[in-house]
């Protein structure tokens, strides 16, 4: 029972955590912030999958599996974001067209 607490207490640790940096970044910094870390999305979602393989009970899985889903999301919304970005500075052919 003291290892789910301590799944719990890390989990909600870094959910606030993740919340106050981000929340602090002006909006016009968080795209480029956004597509220039995208690697430390696919490595939250690495160590999201390797704690949801060591978890035991019904709710480390859970948390495990939030966690999965969640960084999954923030890496593709990363991409997304990034290519959009990347689409604006794109030279447009000559002649409207």
């Amino acid at each position: 029972m003291d290892s789910t607490w301590a799944a719990l207490y890390i989990f909600l640790l870094a959910a606030f955590t993740g919340y106050e940096v981000i929340s602090r970044v002006p909006v016009i910094l968080h795209t480029p912030l956004m597509s220039g870390s995208n690697f430390v999305h696919g490595v939250v979602l690495v160590g999201a999958m390797v704690v949801l393989g060591h978890a035991d009970t019904a709710l480390e899985r859970a948390i495990g599996f939030i966690g999965v889903v969640l960084g999954a999301a923030n890496a593709a919304g990363g991409y997304a974001v990034t290519e959009r970005m990347l689409e604006m500075f794109e030279r447009k052919p000559k002649g409207g067209q």
